[in-house]
């Protein structure tokens, strides 16, 4: 072995065996190394240094003491903190119901897919034919449709001979583009799997039947932000009303070359609700949510660049392109592929996952059939659930093992229980196979015993559901102990305030109104009114239908919002404070200057007083805690962190 590998492997077991190593021990029980980091890692709010580690170390030590005293205290156990703790844990189990290797697949399938756009054209048999389902007619439509295409019949003709589809008659059978997330999951696999030129074989889904032609490919136009102005055909029209909607759409294209507001044009002329009521925008969108004229014209512009009134089978567009958003091309782009990975997530082929997962989960439970004659199961169920003699002798009883998936043996009381409630199809179509409500009988079985056993199965979930658990903990017990006396006691706080009045003064300060409002408009609308009548500022606030609200009272000046940053002076109204992370915004009026100086009373410094004798109360405390359970540090190990 060379050199520079004996030391990368000395390296590696150094790091492994480091974080395996206890770091700190208090009472009977330890912290590990990696335990500790993570925790770290994951809360500490300073820079990572010497400094932050012991800072954090400190935090961690009380704070691990401060649960063990609450667990040998029974408080784990309280009605509430259960009760809370398995809300959150039905709460967030379904996010946890999809195998994580399946969902990558998922996404890596998703972008890979999603560079290209597919020109897709369609023959669809509806299963409802003549007013009835009727699969085997459609089946047999669906291959003399298929016969003649393999004849070389055009796509377009066959379509319009077969197709079930309403819109063939105007673009005989032609989609247009199509790219990932166009179409339902089991389409789009067809969609993505059939080559360029070529047919795809025939396809049943629900619906009905489906033939795909893969007519051309290209590399992805991604996304459009757009406004949009409709002059809609009204139900009926006639072709005189239809010239009339032409001209006003002429009409307003002219306005627009005129230099005409967009928006305000939309908003009183366009028959489309959603855009009229947005000033003109429409929802960015790909291709396949639209008419195919409507977005090859819209794709064709130019940013920034008005369209010329054109005609689809909703009536006349006039489109101006704002912005074109390519598709992401890099999977290093992190954030593009968290989107991508949340949109799969909500799309239907997150389903598929689940079924990969209940796999593993029969694999690792160790499923195992008990032996039994399926015909028998069958025809006792019909015999329960019909209210009938069963048709054969049967051995078969409620109590019956059918299965054991690992520490569960499921009986056939089990399986009647779940027949009677999912024996019927959704869409009121009928009872569905046996054999297909047995398949759906065991995956469910899977997963409740997976939601039952997943702290065993994932670690991320386990670690999610302790360190929930240790919060509850943490809060009840400093509620009890800091927190409620340190808040109630007030002849213990004014004691403490008497001890330690030098502590107490006000620094700079100001007697002022604080506002604050819903968001940057509504500030300015206030800020407006009190520069021409300040004495009118509780009118003014009460006019403003509850999107400001105000404050009064004596602030340092460093807890003064001000966006301008002037020397403030008495009578002066600062300028608004924009919050980034929801928009509101705040500003205040100062009534009246302090000195820096001068000593806070006991209600001036109650808050104050309140968070300082908690910290007192805090500090004794865990002083005692230590002492319970003795704390010892592995003071080499620890350096090693350093």
């Amino acid at each position: 072995m060379s050199r520079p590998i004996i030391i990368a492997a000395a390296l590696f077991f150094t790091a492994h065996a480091a974080s395996a190593q206890t770091l700190f021990t208090y009472g009977k029980d330890a912290v590990s190394v990696k335990e500790f980091l993570r925790a770290y890692n994951k809360n500490n709010t300073e820079p990572k240094s010497k400094k932050s580690l012991n800072n954090y170390l400190d935090l961690y030590i009380a704070s691990r003491l401060k649960i063990k005293e609450a667990k040998a205290r029974g408080y784990d156990t309280l009605p509430q903190l259960v009760a809370d703790l398995e809300n959150l844990r039905n709460q967030i189990i379904p996010t946890y119901l999809n195998d994580a290797a399946s969902v990558q697949r998922l996404v890596d399938e998703a972008f890979t897919r999603s560079q290209k756009d597919i020109h897709l054209a369609q023959i669809f048999i509806s299963n409802t034919q003549n007013g009835l389902t009727d699969t085997a007619i459609a089946w047999d439509k669906a291959k003399a449709a298929y016969a003649k295409l393999q004849k070389g019949v055009a796509f377009a003709d066959v379509a319009n001979e077969f197709s079930d589809d309403p819109s063939v008659k105007n673009n005989g059978g032609d989609l247009g583009f199509i790219t990932a997330f166009t179409l339902p999951y089991e389409l789009e696999n067809l969609a993505y799997s059939t080559p360029v030129g070529k047919v795809s074989t025939i396809y049943h889904s629900k619906a009905g039947y489906h033939i795909f032609k893969n007519i051309e490919e290209r590399k992805a136009w991604g996304k459009i932000k757009a406004m949009q102005i409709l002059i809609a055909f009204p139900p009926g029209s006639d072709a005189t009303t239809q010239n009339e909607m032409k001209r006003l759409a002429d009409s307003l294209y002219g306005l627009l070359q005129k230099g005409d507001d967009f928006g305000k044009l939309a908003t009183k002329f366009s028959n489309d609700v959603i855009s009229a009521n947005a000033n003109g925008f429409i929802p960015e969108f790909s291709v396949g949510q639209y008419d195919p004229i409507f977005e090859n014209v819209v794709y064709n512009l130019k940013d920034s660049q008005i369209s010329k009134p054109f005609l689809t089978t909703h009536g006349y567009h006039i489109v101006k392109r704002l912005e074109r958003i390519p598709v992401a091309i890099d999977k290093n782009d992190a954030k593009a592929m968290q989107l991508l990975k949340e949109k799969v997530q909500t799309s239907d082929r997150i389903k598929t996952t689940q079924k990969e997962l209940v796999q593993k989960i029969i694999k690792q439970a160790a499923y195992k059939k008990v032996d039994y004659n399926a015909a028998e199961l069958f025809a006792f169920t019909d015999s329960v659930l019909d209210y009938k003699r069963p048709p054969m002798p049967v051995r078969i009883n409620r109590t019956s093992a059918l299965y054991k998936l690992g520490d569960r043996l499921v009986n056939t009381q089990d399986w009647i229980t779940y027949a009677q409630t999912f024996r019927y199809k959704p869409d009121g179509s009928g009872m569905k196979k046996q054999s297909d409500l047995w398949d759906e009988f065991v995956q469910n079985t899977a997963i409740d015993y997976y939601k039952r056993h997943l702290e065993d199965y994932n670690e991320v979930f386990k670690q999610q559901m302790e360190e929930f658990k240790d919060g509850n903990l943490f809060f009840e017990i400093m509620q009890r102990e800091v927190w409620g006396p340190a808040q109630a006691d007030s002849a213990a706080l004014a004691n403490y305030f008497a001890q330690h009045k030098s502590a107490y003064h006000w620094k700079s300060s100001a007697d002022a109104l604080l506002f604050y409002a819903n968001d940057l408009a509504s500030a300015k609308t206030v800020i407006a009114q009190l520069e021409k009548t300040p004495t009118r500022w509780k009118e003014i606030i009460a006019e403003m239908n509850e999107k400001v609200a105000v404050d009064s009272n004596r602030f340092e000046l460093t807890q003064i919002p001000d966006g301008t940053k002037r020397k403030l002076e008495t009578g002066m109204i600062t300028g608004p404070v924009l919050n980034k992370t929801d928009n509101t915004a705040s500003f205040a009026y100062i009534l009246r200057l302090h000195e820096a100086g001068e000593p806070r009373t006991f209600t001036e410094a109650k808050g104050l007083v309140i968070n300082d004798y908690q910290s007192q109360l805090e500090k004794q405390w865990v002083e005692k805690l230590k002492k319970k359970y003795p704390v010892v540090v592995n003071k080499k190990v620890l350096a090693t962190l350093k």
